[in-house]
Order: structure tokens, then C-alpha cells, then sequence
């Protein structure tokens, strides 16, 4: 049999939404609903294993971990990056990693929820109107306030777009934006610190990489207006996460909507979730049936096509180039 794990599935849902009917027989497919954070437990859950598929980056693959899974052969995330696996250890070790499709446009969906909510209280008048209370906050019409964009790519220009239709002027910055780029999508391009200093919501859509590692520093944030409001739906380490604590703890500005976090899931005693002045989800920002059915259907796709001696979507093709790759029984 070929052991073939799919990890993270949080809301034990990888079965019904991947058509995993398209696997041999000899396939033997389990979901683990739970995560797991010591390398030591990975390890053992995964040592016989021939084949994992992980959901993004929630769990990280680097090469302390490669090294102690002998048996694993194809290593598939769901999308086509990940800066959790570490490609070049897995090329070194013979292990072919692939990936998969994804929707385009549903993480700046979940961003333009959370920029509604925080600016009209939407998840605290729903608290408190079930306890017995009414009307108990006031926020800002969005019309005519300035929306900041850190990043005018895919997603971006997704908010770009959103903004405009609530009548909002859009300021955009990222380290490689061009004042063409930014009149296509009808923004005008800032300095850095303009971004900060002028809007009244700034939202970040960055790729993380050792580049943006940190990009959003304390000074970005000491810069923005006492009543703006943050939005983060890309990558927690691109933001200086404790200054962003001290600036919501001082009430320097007027909250923070949050999808993402130095930790993941986000520890139990973790400040963020008891500050009155954030909205904070668990990564929602690519979580929904129609992404996910896509993905594990990819998924499924990689896997009998890698048991067929095919390879799809390959991240790591260089393993190819060595003859290397560690082949199935």
C-alpha cells in the first residue's frame, strides 16, 4: 500500500471536497484534522508515509524535518508557493515537490469584510446586540477616505477595484510598483511613508519573502492617523507584529483587522485575542468550498499522475535534471 497523508484538514472536509476516487487501489488515505507543531510528533505520524499533501503553509517542511521522513517521495502544497518547504533540502533528498491551482480572488473578498466590519463595529454590535444591547458604537462612512495599498498585484488591484466602487481615493506603494502600474489600477503611487501617514485604511498585499520579511516596521506604523485602521490579509512576519500590539494597546490608531499571524494557529494566551480593538480570523483568506475543491482535486490529480510516473505542476524541478528522485515501490 501507498501511505498518502493529508494534514491540517481543520474542518475535516478534505474527503468530501477532493475527488480522491481518481487514486489506484493500493492508495491508503488518511486526513488529520489536528496540527502539530513539535518536529519530534511529525515525525512520528509521518515516517511511513510516502506521500503528503500539506495545506498551505501551516505545517512547515524544512530540511531538519526532510531529513528524518525516509520514505517520503512526493510532497504537494496546496497552491503553488510555499515559503515553509524548503525546496533546495528536498531536491538534495530525492523528494519531488508539486503543487496545485487555487482561486484568485477570494482573499481580497475576505479583506473587503474585514475593512467593512472594523470601520462599522459589524462584529461587535452583533456581540452585543445578543446580549440585550442596541446601538452601541459609531464608525466612519468609507466614502472619500483614502485607501492605502501595500502591493498592486493580483489581489491588490482586487481592492483597488472594490475601493473605487465605494468612492474611496487609493494610494498604493510596494518596493517594485511603477506609476504605470499604479494608473492602470487608478491608484496614485506614494512613498512609503506617505502610505502610512495619509490613509485612513491601509491594507497589505505583499508576497512574504526574505525581502518583505519585516517590511511594515514600527515607524511605518507610528506614522498613520490616530483614527485609521490596519488591515493584514497577506503574511504575518511582513508586519512588526509587537509594534502593532503597542500601537492598538496605546490606541494610537482606531483597530486592526487581522487573517494572519507570526504563530499560527495563534496561541491561547496570545494578546491579540483579547484587545477590543482588532477583528482577528484564523487565515480565512483562501478558505472556501470552491478553493478547497480545487485544491484537493489537484492534489489528487498530482498523486495518481506521480504513481502513474508523471509529474505535474513541479516546484522543484531540478530533481528531475539530478535523477535523483526517490521512486515508488
Amino acid at each position: 500500500m501507498v501511505k498518502v497523508a493529508v494534514l491540517d484538514d481543520y474542518q475535516n472536509v478534505a474527503k468530501d471536497l477532493g475527488d480522491w476516487s481518481i487514486l489506484s487501489a493500493d492508495v491508503e488515505l488518511h486526513t488529520f484534522q489536528d496540527h502539530l507543531i513539535d518536529e519530534d510528533m511529525l515525525v512520528e505520524r509521518l515516517i511511513g508515509f510516502e506521500i503528503v499533501v500539506g495545506m498551505r503553509e501551516r505545517t512547515p517542511f524544512p530540511q531538519s524535518l526532510l531529513e528524518r521522513l525516509p520514505a517520503l517521495r512526493l510532497l504537494i502544497t496546496t497552491g503553488m508557493v510555499n515559503a515553509s518547504f524548503d525546496l533546495d533540502a528536498a531536491t538534495d533528498l530525492g523528494i519531488l515537490v508539486e503543487g496545485t491551482g487555487n482561486l484568485g480572488n477570494i482573499t481580497g473578498e475576505l479583506t473587503w469584510g474585514l475593512i467593512m466590519t472594523l470601520a462599522r463595529h459589524i462584529a461587535e454590535e452583533d456581540k452585543a446586540t445578543r446580549a440585550g444591547q442596541w446601538q452601541t458604537t459609531i464608525g466612519p462612512s468609507l466614502e472619500g477616505k483614502t485607501l492605502g495599498l501595500l502591493g498592486l498585484g493580483r489581489i491588490g488591484s482586487q481592492l483597488a477595484a472594490y475601493g473605487h466602487a465605494f468612492h474611496m481615493p487609493i494610494i498604493a506603494w510596494s518596493q517594485n510598483l511603477t506609476l504605470e502600474r499604479a494608473a492602470e489600477c487608478g491608484a496614485t503611487l506614494v512613498s512609503k511613508e506617505e502610505l502610512f501617514a495619509q490613509s485612513d485604511v491601509v491594507s497589505i498585499h505583499v508576497r512574504l519573502s526574505e525581502r518583505t520579511k519585516g517590511l511594515v516596521t514600527s515607524h511605518d506604523l507610528s506614522l498613520m492617523k490616530p483614527s485609521a485602521y490596519f488591515v493584514n490579509t497577506s503574511r504575518g512576519p511582513i508586519v512588526d507584529e509587537p509594534a502593532l500590539i503597542d500601537l492598538l494597546r496605546r490606541k494610537a490608531i482606531a483597530g486592526a483587522a487581522l487573517d494572519v499571524f507570526d504563530e499560527e494557529p495563534l496561541p491561547l494566551n496570545h494578546t491579540l485575542r483579547d484587545m477590543e480593538n482588532t477583528v482577528i480570523t484564523p487565515h480565512l483568506g483562501y478558505v472556501t468550498t470552491e478553493s478547497y475543491k480545487v485544491m484537493y482535486d489537484d492534489a489528487a490529480e498530482d498523486i495518481q499522475a506521480f504513481l502513474s510516473g508523471q509529474f505535474t505542476r513541479v516546484l522543484n524541478p531540478t530533481v528531475l535534471d539530478r535523477s535523483n528522485l526517490r521512486h515508488m515501490k
